[in-house]
């Protein structure tokens, strides 16, 4: 005969079967729309630095990964996204990272022509100090929007710098360290895409949905 404990054994284990049985068919079934909420979300953010309806899954699609700490900021691969026009490229979009914000890394998305002109930059992930660094964010400033039609030509330098610094670009009130960061992220994705021409031949190798 079963003991009473062998038997509540036995429902616990019986009850833990099927929970485990319904949340792996919920996460299933949520898969598909979890998929294709994280493909809008991309989207919305790569239109916000591109031409207006240029991002679609082909762009997502066209998409290799780059390892360059020195340009990116980051010893791990960073995804590059190539919009094209006809069989050439008429834009890169750099995912990017400014190791030196005044609080960590400084994440972004910049949308560049292969001559280095910048067509739009977005902050994607900071830890930037609320009501100084954070300005960097488009909901808290349009100073993002700064950098938009200005060309990285290699030979310029001087010029993508804060004001502090001698360049063409605003500093923050009690806060610099963060604005100087994001410049020379942004000048240095500008010096990847004209350094490397290569990135507009490479095969796509980034998977789905990056």
């Amino acid at each position: 005969m079963i003991q009473p404990i062998s038997k509540n054994a036995l429902l616990l284990a019986l009850v833990a079967l099927v929970c485990v049985a319904i949340l792996g068919l919920v996460n299933q079934l949520a898969q598909p729309k979890i998929a294709e909420q994280q493909l809008a979300s991309k989207l919305a953010i790569l239109n916000e630095v591109l031409p207006q309806s240029s991002a679609n899954a082909a762009l997502l699609a066209d998409c290799i990964l780059v390892t360059n700490p020195p340009l990116l900021g980051r010893p791990t691969p960073q995804s590059v996204y190539r919009l094209r026009s006809g069989d050439s490229v008429s834009a890169f979009v750099v995912e990017t990272t400014a190791p030196d914000g005044y609080s960590g890394n400084i994440d972004l998305i910049v949308a560049i022509q292969p001559d280095g002109t910048v067509l739009g930059s977005r902050v994607l992930n900071h830890q930037e100090t609320p009501g100084l660094g954070d300005k960097i964010e488009r909901r808290r400033s349009s100073w993002i929007e700064s950098f938009s039609n200005k060309q990285i030509t290699g030979e310029n330098e001087s010029a993508w710098a804060v004001k502090k610094d001698g360049g063409q670009f605003d500093q923050f009130t009690g806060a610099t360290i963060t604005p100087r960061a994001v410049v020379d992220a942004i000048y240095k994705v500008g010096l990847l895409v004209r350094q490397h021409p290569e990135l507009a031949s490479r095969p796509a190798n980034c998977g789905a949905n990056q």
